[in-house]
């Protein structure tokens, strides 16, 4: 068994200062110690895959230089199979997992543990996530945190540490509440414009004009929103997500809080946003007045044969407002992009809804330029200030 203290410092020193995740009671300590340091970075997650898209946000920001440590019950390894497999496997953003073996064989455990305690390590083993055992003695934390970065470093992908019951001493939580959340005198009032729909290809036109390349980065949805952006214009501050879908999001908030000095402007979609709809209370809670969030609403799952989603009975910008964003926006008319841009919100993220009408040009290309080479492209660009 090792003390909390033991294992963060060791990790600080190897740049990890940024932990998101979803607690379970083998992270307890661990957890505690994290959240009571100021100088430590925690954000909690909705979900455990949120919470690994965050972190990947927060590597593109970075690269070696500012780390990060996604941690979650190994339950929640279902809901991180999506970004762990096509956000930073695809794309190569590193983060260490410290993932929890609750019905680790051998060991007593509850029920809904049977089947997920067992088959663990196969699971990292078929994402190709090589893991090893968290360390319980003091002397093994610095060469396991060493092996960890070694292979991230190499390889742009991700290391877990499984960690068994038991591994780290107790450390009480002394303090309420969490660091880093902005707390809302009141709801920020919906503002709504009616005007004549446009087609996604218009606002996004409109998109580049207000996203000038020395000082903003554009993350797009998966689907044709990625798509329709590179095809209007490939830009070298931009970032086009090919999976993850509802990932952009969480993202674009780990890539915000870790790089005050640019503002992120994440490009959502109808499907996707509905997709991970937590995201909209870890983005009110945690996000800063330099992250910029935009859903282009044209109610289908266009990219897939144009079915219906769900979202002309959802009042995006209402939840927005409700889970804490410091402006939200709602109507038809393009100008709301514009307005989105040039707002003067108090502290706190923007959001903004577009309905759009669907449509899309019949010989849109797909990016020629890989995954790979869209995040190096980007990571050069912004640099590592």
């Amino acid at each position: 068994m090792i003390e909390a203290a033991e294992f963060v410092e060791a990790a600080r020193a190897r740049g990890f200062d940024w932990y998101a995740g979803v607690p379970c009671s083998f992270l307890t300590p661990f957890i505690n110690y994290v959240l009571q340091d100021e100088s430590l970075h925690y954000v909690s997650a909705a979900n455990e895959g949120d919470a690994v898209a965050l972190i990947a946000g927060v590597a593109l920001g970075g690269g070696a230089k500012r780390r990060g440590i996604a941690m979650m019950q190994n339950s929640g390894l279902g809901n991180a199979v999506s970004p762990l497999t096509s956000l930073t496997w695809t794309f190569r953003l590193p983060q260490l997992l410290i993932v929890t073996w609750r019905g680790q064989p051998g060991v007593a455990d509850e029920p809904q543990h049977a089947l997920m305690g067992p088959i663990t390590p196969q699971m990292l083993d078929t994402m190709e996530i090589p893991w090893e055992l968290f360390p319980t003695e003091s002397d093994a934390i610095g060469p396991a945190l060493d092996r960890a970065t070694e292979y991230m470093d190499r390889t742009g992908r991700p290391y877990a540490l499984v960690m068994q019951k038991g591994s780290v001493a107790p450390y009480q939580l002394k303090k309420t509440g969490l660091s880093g959340v902005r707390v809302a005198a009141q709801p920020a009032a919906v503002a709504r414009f009616e005007g004549e729909r446009v087609s996604r290809h218009e606002a996004l036109e409109r998109v580049i004009a207000g996203t000038p390349k020395d000082s903003t980065v554009v993350l797009a949805s998966t689907g044709f929103c990625g798509r329709e952006l590179y095809a209007i214009d490939d830009r070298e501050n931009q970032l086009y997500l090919v999976g993850s879908m509802g990932c952009v999001t969480p993202m674009a908030l780990g890539l915000a809080l870790s790089r005050p000095d640019l503002t992120v402007v994440a490009l959502d979609g109808d499907g996707a946003a509905l997709m991970r709809m937590g995201a909209f209370a870890t983005l009110g809670a945690y996000g800063p007045s330099n992250l910029l969030h935009l859903l282009l609403d044209n109610g289908a799952h266009e990219s897939t044969g144009g079915q219906a989603t769900v979202s002309r009975g959802v009042d995006f910008a209402s939840i927005a407002s409700a889970c804490g964003y410091a402006l939200a926006l709602d109507g038809d008319d393009i100008g709301v992009i514009d307005r989105l841009f040039e707002a003067k919100a108090p502290e706190g993220a923007r959001f903004a809804r577009l309905s759009i009408n669907t449509g899309t040009p019949a010989d849109l290309p797909r990016p020629k330029i890989t995954p790979e080479d869209v995040r190096a492209r980007l990571q050069r660009h912004i640099g590592e200030r």
